[in-house]
């Protein structure tokens, strides 16, 4: 007995298991959200509950997402907020970035340092001032309102991140460049942006991500349905009397999917851009 457990323990075996309970119970409420939207109605307070619906209905998928216009509106208008707010983070941050990794601007450090206290404050501590400038700009119920604001919390995480990525290239290229006639603006597009295509896109995946999912300035600075995120959406199926539980898990399947799809697709460059950029200083 002694031999096998020394075994198991020399080989990991102990350590996975262990990861393998951490990650399943990290998991369960992603996985009964899925059993949930598969259930018919009778079947949600079912006692004891059932893991696994039995038969699967996909009745809720066909009434609250694919059925229902305002839900489906609502998806579109949140892939117009994230794909806007990946954009104007990326166009903004990568610039500032590089100003702070390359050129000794007086301040320097001081704008680091408001970047990360500005990570400290909550959207709602915004939301309101923001929506005093907006009113006054006559942006309220507009995309732009909603762009503008999920960038003000993604842009100081992307100055942050991409930052060290700046730093670990050799300014030697940057030199080479300069002394073939090529402009500082020419040798940042041509080639220092190039080399940090991990940092970029790591900024623009958490960036969607934060987007996609934001729902204070979605519901404090927008009243028109016709723009709605898809958060909101969802806040309209929790009712003082009740709430549309499958319907609710069905449509935050659909919205969890691209997500999923976005991670899984770049897994490798999102994890090897916040660990290369965590050591590049």
């Amino acid at each position: 007995m002694s031999t096998a457990v020394a075994r198991f323990r020399r080989e990991g075996y102990g350590s996975t298991l262990v990861g393998v309970l951490i990650v399943a119970l990290f998991l369960f409420p992603v996985f009964w959200m899925v059993s949930t939207s598969l259930k018919a109605p009778a079947d949600i307070f079912a006692t004891p509950p059932d893991l696994i619906p039995s038969p699967p209905s996909a009745e809720a998928y066909r009434e609250a997402v694919f059925g229902n216009p305002i839900v489906l509106r609502a998806m579109v208008s949140s892939v117009v907020v994230s794909l806007g707010t990946m954009l104007l983070t990326i166009l903004l941050a990568a610039p500032a970035a590089y100003a702070l990794a390359r050129l000794e601007l007086p301040g320097g450090p001081l704008v680091l340092l408001l970047l990360l206290i500005t990570q400290l404050l909550p959207s709602i501590v915004m939301a309101g001032p923001l929506f005093v400038v907006f009113s006054r700009l006559g942006l309220v119920n507009s995309y732009q309102a909603l762009i503008l604001a999920d960038t003000t919390i993604t842009l100081p995480f992307a100055v942050i991140i991409l930052r060290p990525f700046f730093l670990s290239v050799p300014k030697d290229l940057e030199s080479a460049a300069l002394v073939d006639g090529a402009t500082r603006w020419r040798s940042f597009v041509q080639v220092t942006l190039p080399l940090v295509r991990p940092g970029l896109v790591t900024v623009a995946a958490f960036s969607f991500l934060f987007a996609w999912g934001e729902f204070v300035f979605a519901l404090s600075l927008n009243t028109n349905e016709g723009i709605q995120p898809v958060t909101v959406a969802l806040n309209k199926l929790i009712g003082q009397y009740g709430t549309q539980w499958n319907s609710l898990m069905a449509i935050s399947t659909a919205v969890a999917v691209p997500i999923v799809a976005v991670f899984a697709g770049l897994q490798k460059f999102i994890v090897g851009g916040l660990t290369s950029g965590a050591t590049k200083e």
